[in-house]
């Protein structure tokens, strides 16, 4: 299986909004970074994906599996955490256990208890006396506990304090060590992205603008800060976009290498997801 996730032709139309004809890709073993502004159709992908709103697509395979015709087996292959959790909050830790070991075939009972006490988490107390970090820690403990191939994470780490954002990332680390696993991680703190992402996926406005490698965004992309006779000497080629400022220009460029190369004492930052999001929506293109 060379792709995890196979999306030909995905569109849903609402009254205001319409994600266009996405055709998206994901190689198994990765891990996808989705990103993109409120409303700009993330959700709306996901939600298609996991069968929880009807979408118009021309195919979409999941773990190899058809989705029209296998969405009960692909459920069973999927873990999914949002930014809150689904359960209700009379439940403890211990009756949720109970429940799952009933729907999923290849719930793991000791791998769930193991999480439950990794975590710290009190395994007979109500949710509703969890901290959302907690309730947090809980849900990637269900998420895990099925032995997915596929994780799919909508903005789980939001709210959360950097600590715990780090212990989650370290948790997908370990869990992507085996490259049978895939992660499709749609996040708004692009900082996260930039410590675990192998792609970025970036969609804007209903449309899927590009995506690619972090590795290439690396190697390709940067940050300069200039004054006005540098930024005339720049081919509209190597420009992406800028912002005018008080002294100057900050340039979104590319060819980053070969620009290295013609100004080798101009300073060339390295751009991060945030800068990616930022000068691709707000920054001001030049006329060809």
């Amino acid at each position: 299986m060379e792709n995890a996730i196979e999306i030909k032709n995905l569109s849903k139309t609402y009254q205001d909004f319409r994600l266009q004809e996405l055709n998206l890709s994901i190689p198994a073993g990765t891990v996808m970074g989705l990103i993109g502004a409120n409303g700009a159709g993330k959700s709306t992908l996901i939600n298609s994906l996991l069968g929880l709103q009807k979408s118009d697509y021309q195919s979409i395979h999941i773990l190899g599996m058809d989705l029209k015709t296998q969405e009960k087996e692909i459920k069973e292959e999927i873990g999914v955490i949002f930014d809150v959790t689904h359960y209700n909050l009379e439940f403890t830790p211990v009756f949720i256990g109970k429940v799952l070991s009933k729907i999923y075939k290849n719930w793991d009972m000791a791998t769930y208890k193991n999480y439950l006490e990794k975590f710290h988490l009190p395994i007979n107390k109500k949710l509703k006396k969890y901290s959302k970090g907690m309730k947090m820690k809980l849900e990637f403990a269900i998420a895990l506990s099925h032995s997915p191939k596929l994780l799919i994470l909508d903005e789980a780490t939001s709210g959360l304090d950097p600590i715990f954002r780090d212990e989650v990332l370290d948790i997908i680390r370990e869990y992507t060590e085996d490259e049978n696993h895939t992660v499709l991680l749609s996040s708004h703190i692009t900082s996260d992205l930039d410590k675990i992402a192998d792609y970025i996926a970036f969609i804007h406005e209903g449309r899927l603008l590009f995506v690619k490698t972090y590795d290439e965004i690396q190697e390709n992309y940067g940050i300069i800060n200039c004054g006005k006779e540098v930024f005339e000497t720049l081919s509209t080629e190597d420009i992406i976009s800028y912002r005018k400022e008080a002294y100057g220009y900050k340039v979104m460029i590319q060819n980053k290498q070969q620009l290295r190369k013609i100004f080798r004492d101009l300073e060339i930052e390295n751009t991060s997801i945030e800068d990616l999001m930022l000068f691709y929506v707000k920054g001001e293109k030049l006329a060809c």
